[in-house]
């Protein structure tokens, strides 16, 4: 019971708390971190195209 209830806890967290996360990687790292999702999101989903598709 626990392998999902936690699970679904720290994804609640991450995104009740997205706009704060986001603002201090960007301040650290001067990096946006929804473009970094994003990019990291298409090629996952191209890698799996692509080994689906042999």
């Amino acid at each position: 019971m626990i392998k999902f209830i936690l699970p679904a806890v720290v994804f609640f967290i991450i995104v009740l708390f997205w706009e704060k996360i986001s603002e201090t990687i960007y301040k650290r790292f001067n990096i946006r971190i929804n473009y970094f999702i994003i990019s990291i999101t298409l090629i996952v989903v191209i890698i799996i195209f692509l080994l689906i598709k042999d």
